[in-house]
């Protein structure tokens, strides 16, 4: 129950607080043994992350952009379920990515939620997913992250 934990410190990770929804929505919703989380937007010192993949950003950055995000998310999941050791498994994981209209690497960017959520929940962390490239998302960000996770 507490290697989750574990590997977090170990990861030097520590879990932000859950962040105060920019609009008419609840972080968090769970019903049954599911819980959504809400698209998490991809931030840096409590800043917004700007940029557009394939124009103002890499796939790196962009990558690196998602494993912050990752980050949120997994506070996100400890304030709603009040134990990351109750996670089941991560079940899927769906992927915005502002990106230009040439820009096909949505899936590389993607692994930096992807990778880090494996590393933390082990077998239990690899999800289905989805990776999008979108013309925009709200604040002008480059990546906005959602995920699903079971509660055991």
């Amino acid at each position: 129950m507490h290697g989750i934990y574990e590997k977090l410190k170990a990861l030097n990770i520590t879990l932000p607080a859950v962040s105060v929804p920019a609009a008419a929505y609840l972080p968090f919703v769970q019903t049954g043994n599911l819980v959504f989380l809400s698209g998490h937007l991809a931030k840096k010192d409590g800043q917004v992350i700007l940029g557009q993949l394939g124009k103002t950003m890499t796939t790196e950055e962009g990558k690196l952009a998602a494993r912050a995000i990752a980050i949120d998310l997994m506070g996100t999941l400890h304030a709603a379920v009040g134990d990351l050791g109750k996670v089941k498994r991560i079940v899927k994981v769906m992927s915005l990515v502002n990106s230009t209209p040439d820009f096909t690497e949505q899936h590389l960017v993607t692994n930096g939620c992807s990778e880090l959520l494996a590393d933390v929940f082990g077998d239990a962390g690899k999800h289905a997913r989805s990776a999008f490239g979108v013309a925009q998302i709200p604040m002008g960000a480059c990546v906005e992250i959602e995920l699903i996770a079971e509660i055991a």
